[in-house]
């Protein structure tokens, strides 16, 4: 096994131990994570939608932002949309065609303003805004869903595109950003039939329909560390049998240069042994 000490091995077997180490301890953990995050987000969900929407002051009173635990919760909201501070979320892919998300803040009684996602709308040829309904005039009353923000990775700042703002992300700091406003931090998506609604943001399990689940990856990574272990084992005996086999080799080829198997000497009739000598 001294083999196991050069250093092809060494660097062989750490990249196989440190890739087990990686599947038991990161990649594997994760995907679970992430499965407990779905069926958590999968109950938020059902809960909501068993539950009647309440008055948006019940859940986010003056001074609070929207919370973890409201998310998802539906709400009803009256006030008067202000389309100056209107804008529009891009990048965004709505039944694999590019689109743009219609953020429309809501000016409350208390004077609270409140972004209000309205749905989506299609972009025109190279990404072009389209043309889409105005946000209602006067007072109304919404129902929508609770939302936090989303966060733009890349931290991008608005984009002003002739009387458009547009941003990155469904996000009330965004729109803050953009307009100049003070919005509660989340969002409210609409929901379909509701007065302003364009095409209404989905609101469907994360992954919903996929063939594979978060835990179906997890038990993946346990597949792999253990496969990446079976194969080192395997690699490993190989690496011996076939050492063992040139020893065996080597030794058959000594034994037949010393003579042992009776090449090379004479016995005469008397027992004592006589080098072979050539015929002439």
């Amino acid at each position: 096994m001294r083999f196991l000490l050069r250093p092809g091995w060494i660097a062989f077997t750490v990249a196989v131990l440190a890739f087990v180490v990686l599947c038991y301890t990161l990649l594997a953990p994760w995907q679970f994570d992430r499965e407990a995050e779905r069926d958590a987000q999968n109950e938020a969900i059902a809960a909501a939608d068993a539950t009647p929407a309440v008055p948006f002051d019940e859940l986010v009173p003056a001074g609070a932002a929207v919370s973890d635990d409201e998310v998802w919760r539906r709400v009803a909201l009256t006030g008067t949309f202000e389309p100056d501070a209107e804008a529009l979320v891009r990048l965004r892919v709505v039944d694999g065609a590019p689109a743009y998300e219609v953020l429309t803040p809501l000016r409350l009684a208390d004077g609270r303003l409140v972004v209000v996602n309205r749905g989506s709308v299609a972009a025109g040829d190279g990404g072009v805004v389209p043309e889409f309904a105005p946000a209602p005039a006067g007072q109304v009353t919404v129902e929508g869903r609770l939302r936090l923000n989303e966060n733009d990775p890349q931290g991008r700042a608005p984009l002003f595109d002739g009387d458009t703002r547009q941003i990155y992300a469904a996000d009330s700091r965004a729109v803050a950003d953009a307009t100049g406003t003070t919005p509660v931090e989340g969002v409210v998506s609409l929901e379909q039939g509701q007065p302003g609604v364009l095409n209404p943001i989905p609101i469907a399990p994360p992954g919903g329909g996929a063939p594979f689940t978060n835990f179906s990856y997890a038990l993946q990574w346990l597949t792999f560390g253990l496969v990446a272990l079976v194969a080192l084992g395997i690699f490993i005996r190989l690496e011996l049998l076939q050492r063992r086999g040139r020893r065996a080799s080597a030794g058959s080829l000594r034994d037949q240069l010393s003579g042992r198997d009776g090449y090379g000497t004479d016995q005469d009739p008397g027992g004592s042994d006589k080098e072979k000598s050539p015929v002439r």
